[in-house]
């Protein structure tokens, strides 16, 4: 394409220089800069991509977008000033990419909670029902039955616009996709063309990134504010923030509950560790997923999945045939009877529904052994109330080291057991070595008991000291569980 017709739809401050050559590719890192690339700068949290414009222009960058000028030392390349370099990178990547997002139904799911479970089971269901569906979610891409790793829980706009071209060139129709605060923030979604959004829940996370509350309240909105009148809107009824999120909203609004009546009724009539069995506007069905949380997970898919157009029959036996999600309450049971639980319950309330729902399907009365962690830097405040939770919940806790990053598992540590009550602390450890702390677990575990897992789920390393290691805390149990 053409700089002109990249830049056609952005708001300039200024402009200089040729815009009538052509660009081979658009990239915001100046390391990945190759002859004939146009360069977006962005004020980045950790850089700013205006410190590194002369270094891409030297690397080949045929033209720069950036907010300020500056003093550039190559008046001959096309300068585009920009009020907002993210918003402009967005924007340029939807039209790079020919506005994928317009050819097929776009469903963002945001919230605390629940995203990944929630996008994930919208594409279950979907390619069970014979539609060709993709995902965007924290485990996985998927284009169709196609996986792909993913880095991020929202990618940036060029791998997420490319990403929904090549979903529309493979015949897909649908795509879920979560839809994180640091996204809405960041304008990594702008100039997407959303056909629903659905809001989980709110709780304390990401408080490293957003000053309070409030305002991480209030980036998610955003995302609601700015959907398109011809779109749906599905809340949680369950969460006091839900009618929130549809104040000032055009698009249609729409609730879920397990508590209220409203549009879309749930309640669950039994609970096992296998699954439950649910009642969804007064039609029954048997998930293999178990939990309330779950059981508000299965209602939101529902219910977008017939906002979507699909008839409830054909949604409700699409439910019937779920598989849970990789990492969350996912389950092992040992040989001598040990039920092992891997869940990705890194907030406080994650961990709190999680633990209680181990309770509600702990009919053989074993007891609940919880190893758990606090990612390094990360929101320091949540620590010591993750810690408390699980010291109430549990009847043995190992505390141990999540994803430490650059900050010392000890200190992370302390910090947590300053939330454990003084009559718990006899029955808490810490092992800082999380292979160590899962392994003692086990060894500790009778076989009526359950271990959980928490933090981690899904992923299959561990970050110390900005190194990547290997890990898996299912993998770990198998092999300690054996006997």
């Amino acid at each position: 394409m053409r700089l002109k017709e990249i830049i056609q739809d952005l708001e300039f401050s200024a402009v200089r220089g040729d815009l009538d050559l052509p660009i081979g590719n658009i990239t915001f890192d100046s390391r990945e800069v190759r002859k004939g690339d146009l360069f977006v700068a962005i004020r980045g949290v950790q850089a700013d991509g205006h410190n590194y414009m002369d270094r891409a222009i030297t690397s080949g960058a045929a033209a720069v977008v950036c907010e300020e000028a500056g003093e550039t030392a190559h008046p001959g390349i096309p300068l585009i000033c920009v009020p907002d370099s993210r918003k402009a990178l967005a924007q340029m990547a939807s039209a790079w990419y020919g506005h994928p997002s317009k050819e097929l139904s776009l469903v963002g799911v945001t919230g605390t909670n629940g995203k990944t479970t929630i996008a994930t089971l919208l594409h279950q269901i979907h390619q069970r029902m014979g539609f060709r569906a993709g995902l965007i979610s924290t485990i996985q891409i998927m284009i169709g039955e196609e996986a792909r790793p993913t880095t991020h829980t929202t990618p940036d706009p060029l791998l997420i616009n490319k990403t929904l071209r090549e979903m529309v060139d493979a015949a897909c129709e649908y795509c879920f996709m979560e839809v994180s605060s640091h996204a809405v923030d960041q304008e990594r979604i702008r100039n997407l063309d959303f056909n629903g959004g659905i809001f989980t829940n709110l709780s304390r996370d990401h408080l490293d990134y957003h000053k309070d509350f409030r305002e991480y309240l209030n980036v998610k909105k955003r995302f609601f504010d700015d959907l398109p009148g011809d779109a749906f809107a599905l809340v949680n009824g369950d969460d006091k923030n839900g009618l929130v999120m549809l104040q000032n909203c055009q698009a249609e609004p729409h609730i879920y509950s397990l508590r209220t009546m409203c549009d879309f009724r749930g309640k669950i009539t039994e609970m096992l560790l296998e699954g439950s069995a649910m009642e969804i506007n007064g039609n029954e069905v048997w998930v293999k997923l178990p939990g309330r949380f779950n059981a508000s997970n299965l209602l939101c898919a529902y219910g977008a999945s017939v906002l979507l157009g699909h008839h409830p029959d054909d949604v409700m036996a699409a439910l019937s045939e779920l598989n849970p999600v990789a990492g969350r309450f996912e389950t092992f049971q040992s040989a001598k009877g040990t039920t092992a639980i891997v869940d990705y319950a890194h907030t406080p309330d994650a961990l709190q529904n999680v633990l209680d729902t181990i309770r509600e399907v702990n009919v053989a009365g074993g007891e609940i052994i919880t190893v758990v962690g606090a990612g390094g830097n990360r929101d320091k405040g949540k620590r010591p109330i993750m810690a408390r939770i699980v010291a109430e919940a549990s009847h043995k806790v190992i505390l141990t080291s999540d994803n430490p990053r650059n900050e010392d598992p000890e200190l992370i540590l302390n910090e947590m057991m300053e939330g454990v009550p003084l009559l718990e602390r006899e029955h808490t450890m810490r092992i800082v070595n999380r292979e160590e702390a899962i392994r003692t677990a086990c060894i500790i575990a009778g076989e009526k008991d359950i271990i959980l897992v928490a933090g981690k789920g899904h992923e299959h390393t561990q970050e110390i000291a900005g190194e990547l290691k290997a890990f898996d805390d299912m993998e770990i149990l198998k092999q300690n569980l054996k006997g």
